[in-house]
């Protein structure tokens, strides 16, 4: 397993495949997965894209590597940017990129 990488180079090589693909998204999983109780993913989103109202499955954060993001839940609505962390309120929630952006989403399943 890899003990050490750069979260920028990686924010980079992510937003650049977010702007070559016509869904204007692309993410790498970076730590654990689906048979793991942690998992960090970096997701990169061209502006205006977003990521549409979900349930998390455990608790969860959003780290903004670059770029500015709006996080929006029972009517209310916050704006991160480079270098903010959200913690992810416990209800559906849908995620907007404001510009071209890059988060690392934490989320440890219950």
């Amino acid at each position: 397993m890899q003990r050490k990488m750069s979260l920028e180079a990686l924010a980079r090589e992510l937003a650049a495949r977010a702007g070559a693909d016509t869904t204007g998204r692309s993410s790498e999983t970076v730590f654990g997965g689906h048979e793991r109780t942690l998992r960090q993913t970096a997701i990169a989103f061209t502006a205006g894209r977003s990521m549409a109202e979900h349930e998390s499955p455990g608790d969860a954060t959003l780290y903004v590597l670059q770029g500015r993001v709006r996080l929006t839940a029972d009517g209310d609505a916050w704006d991160a940017r480079t270098g903010d962390l959200l913690i992810l309120p416990d209800v559906r929630h849908g995620l907007e990129a404001l510009e071209d952006s890059v988060i690392l989403l934490t989320v440890a399943k219950t």
